[in-house]
């Protein structure tokens, strides 16, 4: 029985990245070798199991031959006679593809390492176009090396395309392509992501409603900048999105979690607060503070601020926006701090107390933006 280091793990350390995870191959074993060691089985359909004191998962070393569409219909073949370099085939590009053993020897049938210094994203074998979610791997391997200068091959490019061609990408379910979308936009580039799916006449299928045109691609890259938030990049994609109707039925049909859905629309909602460099009159910011339910919920003013901030992060209004939102958070926090009960005591009641209670409020406002 032989163990091996495998995929991002090795992958990260030669490229000198942080290792946030470790899995493992073993080589020349069955099931109830690892068993009788203590290791505990996680996968029915996987041979996969959990080291008994690390938790690190070991894979027993596996074929796979694709049984029908999408990207879950696949017979498992686990047999001790299966080598490490037919197990490494399976994988999706050469840079995943390599091993280490437990001495430290670097396994590479597949020239990964070549790949690591070419700063390529190439496809390990033919079999790479049985699974049509790789194609949304690589572009989230492509957005999260960007910036290490690493390209799709040439080869790898046309295969993509000829299986968004096909059509493969539709069987794919919302689930995974909403989770790979979320990674890639945890990336110092999410951008990428998005224009190789552009690229490939992919982006229709997986991801329809997002047109990655310039301005959105502008302002997303302007708030990943900006901003290290999922939530608010997500946000920032939406902005100029035609109607609220839409967004909602874009979230639906990615099963979209309800607060990435919630911060786009009230991105989407206020357009005009983030994109205009002057604030509202002090009565408009009054009403937009209860539009956004301000006074039990701040962490929305918060949030338009921020996508605000981004907005101008690279103009020369930038520290003139910022001492703008320092002035209205101030201003935002007192009036929230009036109580409606001090005014009941002055005499204030119905209609009257409300239109007090808004003008008192609009005069704080205005004097913290003075």
């Amino acid at each position: 029985m032989d163990v091996y280091l495998v995929g991002g793990a090795v992958r990260d350390k030669l490229l000198k990245l942080p290792v946030h995870e470790r899995d493992w191959v073993v080589v020349g074993a069955r099931a109830e070798d690892l068993l009788k060691q203590g290791f505990l089985q996680v996968g029915k359909d996987f041979p996969v199991f959990l080291h008994p004191s690390t938790r690190e998962e070991y894979a027993l070393a596996r074929t796979e031959r694709k049984s029908g569409k999408g990207h879950t219909s696949f017979d498992v073949f686990a047999s001790p006679d299966v080598t490490l370099e037919d197990d490494l085939a399976r994988r999706d590009l050469t840079i995943n593809a390599i091993a280490q053993s437990e001495d430290g020897e670097i396994v590479d049938p597949y020239n990964g390492v070549q790949d690591i210094k070419a700063r390529k994203l190439r496809h390990v074998s033919e079999a790479f176009t049985e699974d049509p979610l790789r194609v949304l791997r690589v572009a989230r391997f492509a957005a999260r090396f960007a910036h290490l200068d690493f390209t799709v091959a040439e080869e790898t490019q046309q295969m993509l395309q000829e299986m968004s061609a096909s059509q493969e990408l539709s069987h794919l379910v919302p689930e995974r392509v909403w989770r790979e979308w979320e990674k890639s936009l945890l990336t110092q580039t999410p951008t990428v992501f998005l224009t190789l799916l552009r690229d490939i006449q992919a982006l229709s299928q997986v991801l329809p409603g997002i047109t990655a045109d310039d301005s959105q691609l502008q302002r997303l890259q302007r708030t990943s900048a900006y901003s290290d938030s999922v939530t608010l990049r997500f946000a920032s994609l939406f902005i100029e999105q035609e109607t609220p109707e839409s967004l909602k039925q874009f979230c639906r049909q990615l099963a979209i979690p309800n607060h990435y859905r919630d911060s786009a629309l009230l991105a989407r909602n206020h357009e005009d607060f983030i994109t205009t460099p002057e604030l509202p009159e002090k009565a408009q910011l009054a009403a937009l503070l209860k539009q956004i339910d301000y006074w039990r919920r701040p962490e929305k003013l918060e949030q338009l601020l921020q996508l605000r901030q981004a907005e101008y992060s690279e103009s020369k209004q930038q520290k003139s926006i910022a001492a703008q939102h320092k002035k209205l958070r101030s201003g935002a926090e007192k009036a929230a701090a009036l109580n409606a009960g001090t005014l009941q005591q002055q005499g204030f009641t119905g209609k009257a107390l409300g239109d007090a209670l808004r003008e008192q409020r609009e005069q704080i406002l205005a004097e913290a933006l003075n």
